[in-house]
């Protein structure tokens, strides 16, 4: 499919979900949607935008999800209503569609959270992972260097602390900050085409090659064929640099 020059009203769709806008959106994780709506813009895609909320009806067409962080006030708010959600949520990740979870999702995808206090937000384990309350909030700049996209760039800040199991791999290796738990060099986490990271500040803007793995995905999903042209956006690698060299 030419997807290069579409003529007016005859633009390919995808159909881009924002998981719980209302509840876990916190750090300029709005912005993670509005790099894929505008990187698909310039490709010559229609992006139709959904949101979904607690007692919502979920969108019969889902290409790419995209979920962000919360306080443990927001993860209480959704735990509910996501696992109702999660048998939905596993069976379009095993059917290869692109999701990135940020932070509060990210713990929630996992097995579960366990609170400083003990207790226990069941998660949908869709992610193979657990995350136990640590003594002290991981906080600042971060850099990741991952096999799979290069350099990654971002802002962790969390208490909580992750720790991968069997069938999980981490987004990459952590070379400033602290990462997944502060203890093992890890961040992040992949299975098949979901990234989990607690990489807030918005993630995608200053790691295009994350926001281009998750766009290619769900375009060769929905319409068999993708044309990886490069964008020419003159700003990303200084705004990389720039967002790199930031201390700690």
């Amino acid at each position: 499919m030419d997807t290069t020059n579409p003529q007016a009203g005859d633009a390919p769709v995808i159909d881009l979900l924002q998981l719980y806008p209302r509840d876990m959106n916190i750090y300029g994780d709005w912005g993670n949607v509005l790099t894929l709506r505008k990187r698909l813009q310039l490709r010559g895609f229609e992006v139709r935008l959904h949101e979904y909320n607690p007692g919502d009806e979920f969108p019969d067409q889902v290409d790419l999800i995209v979920g962000g962080g919360g306080q443990d006030s927001g993860q209480n708010k959704i735990q509910t209503d996501l696992l109702a959600l999660g048998g939905r949520l596993k069976e379009l990740a095993g059917d290869g569609v692109p999701m990135l979870v940020i932070c509060g999702l990210y713990q929630l995808y996992g097995n579960f959270f366990k609170t400083h206090t003990g207790d226990i937000i069941k998660g949908i384990g869709l992610l193979n992972v657990d995350t136990v309350a640590g003594p002290s909030r991981l906080i600042g700049n971060t850099v990741v260097e991952s096999s799979e996209f290069g350099t990654v760039i971002g802002y962790e800040n969390h208490s909580g602390q992750t720790f991968l199991k069997e069938g999980v791999q981490p987004l990459g290796t952590v070379t400033k900050g602290e990462g997944n738990n502060g203890q093992d060099g890890t961040e992040g986490a992949r299975y098949r085409n979901v990234v989990a990271s607690y990489l807030h500040g918005s993630l995608l803007p200053k790691n295009p090659a994350v926001a281009d793995f998750l766009i290619r995905g769900a375009v060769l999903r929905r319409y068999g064929s993708f044309e990886d042209t490069p964008l020419e956006i003159p700003y990303e690698t200084e705004a990389r640099l720039t967002a790199a060299a930031r201390p700690r």
